[in-house]
C-alpha cells in the first residue's frame, strides 16, 4: 500500500517464536546475528535485504515495494522526481542533501567527524537543554553554516541507528551494538533521542550531536554487520522485534545516506590554508594588509599578516575584514604594501585573474548595489556601530567616499587627526543608520567625547553646521531572519575571536541582534592585555582610544545578515 510517498506493507515472511521467547524465520539467508538471546545465529529484528531507505525523500520501507529495478526510490513520485532533479530542473531542499547518494556499504564503521583535540574544558549544552524554558535558535536561522537551506528536514519522528546504551549482557559477544532511536525534539545541530519501544516513557532519553555523535541512518547496522539489540529496559516487552521494528519504520523518515560526507565537506570550508587575501590591519583599522591563511574549520578561518610578527587572528569567511587580492587599490583603500604588489593586485583585480594561492573576487559574495540616485558625501552624518566597541552606536561622520559605494566613516569626538581610526563600511551594511535610529527604536546613542547635557540631533546638525545622510541611502529592507529575544546560540568572543561562547539574543532590532554572554552578568572580566573589543582580533588600541569596560564587551550588537552575522553559530 502507498500513501503520499510513504511505503506502507504487511511482512508477510513466517516467524516462529521459540520457547524461550527469540524469535526466528523461516528463511534467514542474507540476516545479521542478534544478540538478543546470546545465541549469534539468532534472527535479526531486520534483515539485511528486507528494507530499504528512499535516496530522495529518506522513507523506510520494505524493499521489495519500492520502484525501480535497484529499488531506490519509495515511489514513482520520488523516482521521477530526482531524475527531474538531475537533469537541470528546480530541485528540492531534501535532494541538496542526497543529490549524490552513497550506498550503506560504501559508509565506514564510523561516520561521525572526530575532533582533532579532545574538548574536554568545552561547554556542554545539555544542562540547558534539560530546562523548560531554553530554546535554541534554529540552524535555518543561520544562513552561512552546514544544512542551513536544509536542516528543517530534519524533523521529530525521524528514525536513526544509534548506540544501545542501555545493554551490558552481550559484551563478551560483540564489541559494540546499536538500536533505532526516533528524534523527539530538536535544539540547533542537537536531536533529544527515544529508544524505539519505550512508547512515551522518557527515562532513557539522551541528546546527541546529530553532525558530530553516532548517529547513522537506517540500515546503516545492516551494510555494516553490527547487530540490533533491544534496551535491557524493554527487552521483555515484545518476543518478535523484528516485526516490531518492521511496522514502525514503515513508511518513516531517516537521515539522508550521505548525511556524514555533507557534514565533512561542510567542515573543510572554502578557503584553503595558505591563500593570500586582504586584511584590514588590526593596527591601524583604516587600512589593509596582506595576509594568508594558517588554519581553517567550519568556516572559521585563521589569519596571520605577512611580513609582520603578529600571532594573527580569527575570523569568518563571510567576514567584512576580509578582501580578494587588489580590492583596496579597486576602491581606493589605504593599503599597506609595497609599490610592486599594489601594481600588481590592481591589474589582476582588473583582469581576473589570480594565482591559485590568492583570493579571487569569485570567492566573496557580491555586495548589494543602492538603487537609489543620491548618494553618500563627504560630511554627513548618521549613526554607526563602534568597530572597537560593538556594544554601542555612536554619532559618526562620513569622512571620505570610496569607489563602489564603500565609506570611510568616524566616531566623532573621536577621530584621530591622521585619520589612523577611520573605519570602512559598505553603503549598503547594516552596522549604519539614519539620523534618528536610536531615538525611533529605544537605543542609547553615544554623543561625541565631550559633549555636554542631552544630545539633539537637531541641535548638533545646526552647531556643526552639517548635513543628516537622507534616510533613502540606507538599506531599509529586514529579511525574514527567524531569530526572536530568549534565544541561545553560539558566538564568536569579539574581544578574543579564537573562542566561541555561549550566548543569548536580548533583542532584536530590524537587522540588528543584540547578545549577551551567559555567566558574565555585571562582574569585570580580568583584562590580560589590551584588546579590541569589536571584531576586530586583539592588539593594540589606537591612539585617543580607551577601551571600554569588559562587561560592556559582553554584549554586542551584530548584525544578523550572512555576511556580517558569520561571528554567530548555532547551538552544537
Amino acid at each position: 500500500k502507498m500513501m503520499s510517498g510513504r511505503v506502507v506493507v504487511d511482512d508477510d515472511d513466517e516467524t516462529t517464536t521459540s520457547s524461550d521467547g527469540t524469535s526466528s524465520s523461516s528463511d534467514s539467508d542474507g540476516e545479521l546475528p542478534v544478540a538478543h538471546n546470546g545465541n549469534k545465529n539468532s534472527v535479526p529484528p531486520i534483515r539485511k535485504d528486507g528494507m530499504a531507505v528512499c535516496e530522495r525523500c529518506g522513507t523506510v520501507g520494505v524493499k521489495h515495494a519500492f520502484y525501480s529495478k535497484t529499488k531506490r526510490y519509495c515511489s514513482v513520485v520520488c523516482s521521477r522526481g530526482l531524475v527531474r532533479g538531475a537533469g537541470g530542473g528546480k530541485t528540492s531542499s531534501t535532494q541538496k542533501l542526497t543529490k549524490r547518494p552513497v550506498a550503506h556499504g560504501q559508509h565506514s564503521t564510523s561516520l561521525s567527524h572526530k575532533p582533532k583535540y579532545e574538548l574536554v574544558t568545552s561547554f556542554n549544552w545539555k544542562p540547558y537543554l534539560a530546562r523548560s524554558e531554553f530554546v535554541a535558535a534554529p540552524v535555518s536561522c543561520f544562513k552561512h553554516v552546514a544544512f542551513a537551506d536544509c536542516w528543517d528536514n530534519v524533523t521529530v519522528g525521524m528514525k536513526v541507528e544509534v548506540e544501545n546504551r542501555d545493554c551490558e549482557k552481550f559484551k563478551h559477544i560483540f564489541a559494540s551494538f546499536y538500536w533505532i532511536a526516533t528524534v523527539v525534539k530538536i535544539a540547533g545541530y542537537m536531536a533529544k533521542l527515544r529508544y524505539e519501544g519505550f512508547g512515551m516513557d522518557d527515562c532513557k532519553d539522551f541528546w546527541v550531536n546529530l553532525c558530530v555523535d553516532q548517529v547513522y541512518p537506517v540500515g546503516w547496522c545492516a551494510s555494516q554487520q553490527k547487530p540490533l539489540i533491544p534496551p535491557k529496559t524493554i527487552e521483555h516487552k515484545h518476543g518478535d522485534w523484528k516485526q516490531f521494528l518492521v511496522k514502525r519504520l514503515t513508511g518513516a523518515r531517516t537521515l539522508p545516506t550521505n548525511f556524514h560526507a555533507k557534514v565533512r565537506e561542510s567542515i573543510r570550508g572554502q578557503f584553503p590554508v595558505g591563500l593570500k587575501l586582504e586584511v584590514v590591519d588590526k593596527k591601524r583599522i583604516s587600512s589593509v594588509r596582506v595576509a594568508k591563511v594558517t588554519q581553517g574549520v567550519g568556516g572559521r578561518i585563521h589569519i596571520v599578516y605577512e611580513s609582520l610578527e603578529d600571532d594573527g587572528f580569527w575570523c569568518h569567511e563571510r567576514s567584512p575584514l576580509i578582501h580578494p587580492i587588489g580590492w583596496a587599490q579597486v576602491i581606493g583603500h589605504d593599503l599597506r604594501a609595497s609599490p610592486e604588489y599594489a601594481k600588481m593586485s590592481l591589474e589582476k583585480a582588473l583582469l581576473r585573474k589570480c594565482s591559485p594561492d590568492e583570493a579571487s573576487w569569485d570567492m566573496f559574495p557580491p555586495v548589494h548595489t543602492p538603487s537609489c540616485e543620491l548618494k553618500f558625501r563627504e560630511g554627513m552624518k548618521l549613526e554607526a556601530i563602534d568597530p572597537l566597541n560593538l556594544s554601542t552606536i555612536c554619532v559618526a561622520t562620513v569622512t571620505k567616499v570610496l569607489r563602489n559605494n564603500y565609506l570611510m566613516i568616524g566616531i566623532d569626538g573621536m577621530m584621530a587627526a591622521n585619520g589612523s581610526d577611520w573605519f570602512c563600511y559598505h553603503a549598503s551594511s547594516p552596522c549604519i543608520f539614519p539620523v534618528g535610529f536610536c531615538e525611533l527604536n529605544g537605543i542609547d546613542l553615544t554623543p561625541p567625547r565631550g559633549h555636554k547635557g542631552e544630545f539633539r540631533w537637531f541641535d548638533y546638525l545646526r552647531l556643526t553646521k552639517s548635513q543628516a545622510a537622507p534616510v533613502s541611502l540606507f538599506k531599509k529592507d529586514i529579511p525574514k531572519h527567524g531569530f526572536q529575544e530568549g534565544m541561545h546560540a553560539e558566538a564568536v568572543d569579539l574581544m578574543e575571536p579564537r573562542l566561541i561562547c555561549v550566548g543569548r539574543i536580548t533583542r532584536v532590532v530590524g537587522r540588528l541582534l543584540r547578545v549577551h554572554f551567559d555567566g558574565w552578568g555585571g562582574q569585570l572580566r580580568p583584562v590580560v592585555r589590551l584588546r579590541k573589543p569589536g571584531p576586530l582580533p586583539r592588539g593594540l588600541v589606537p591612539a585617543g582610544r580607551l577601551p571600554p569596560r569588559a562587561t560592556q564587551a559582553a554584549r554586542h550588537w551584530l548584525p544578523e545578515e550572512e555576511e556580517e552575522s558569520a561571528d554567530l553559530q548555532g547551538t552544537s
